[in-house]
């Protein structure tokens, strides 16, 4: 049973670590390369994150660099450019492009709030759904009589023990990610 329980928070954990990435792809103000990693480009007939076909490194703080190793791949000034649903818009010079990256005013923080808050909430439904997971195996183990009431009972309770820890971390995350948006 031990095992189905590293299971259980192997599964948190990941919930964790994909809301971890998720904010590190919002925008706080300074450069970071992960703000371009949801960013899909068309490639060699396929859809690829950007990173797969150019480094993206961090010059300076307000400004990021994409070095594209294809020179047919730059896309600098279409205004259907990938960053540009990320409120930038790319200046190329023929492989390369810098994307600068405007001071946030107070509505885009509260839009980058909402946008915490909903990461938030995914990551919360994803340990939940590890934690019925796990409720639903001590049940079928009980009803099956491989373990008992009392022991499905406290198994149970550290699966719920473990699901709170979880939450608490997200919860967590997110004041600090949220005080770093807001933070002028």
């Amino acid at each position: 049973m031990s095992g189905e329980y590293d299971d259980l928070k192997r599964r948190m954990d990941g919930a964790i670590a994909a809301f971890k990435h998720d904010l590190a792809s919002l925008r706080t103000g300074r450069a970071s390369s992960n703000l371009l990693d949801a960013v899909q480009v068309q490639a060699y007939g396929t859809t690829m994150p950007i990173n797969q076909v150019a480094n993206v490194s961090v010059p300076e703080p307000r400004m990021i660099s994409v070095s594209v190793w294809d020179k047919s791949m730059v896309w600098a000034g279409d205004p259907a450019h990938p960053a540009s649903q990320y409120g930038v818009t790319p200046i190329g010079d023929g492989t390369n492009l810098t994307i600068p990256l405007p001071e946030l005013n107070e509505q885009r923080r509260k839009e980058l709030v909402k946008i915490s808050h909903t990461y938030a909430e995914n990551a919360r439904v994803a340990a939940r759904h590890v934690r019925r997971d796990g409720m639903d195996f001590l049940k079928k183990a009980e009803k099956d009589g491989e373990i008992s009431e009392d022991d499905q009972r406290k198994r149970s309770d550290q699966v719920q023990k473990l699901t709170d820890e979880t939450i608490s971390t997200i919860d967590h995350l997110l004041s600090d990610k949220e005080a770093e948006i807001m933070q002028v």
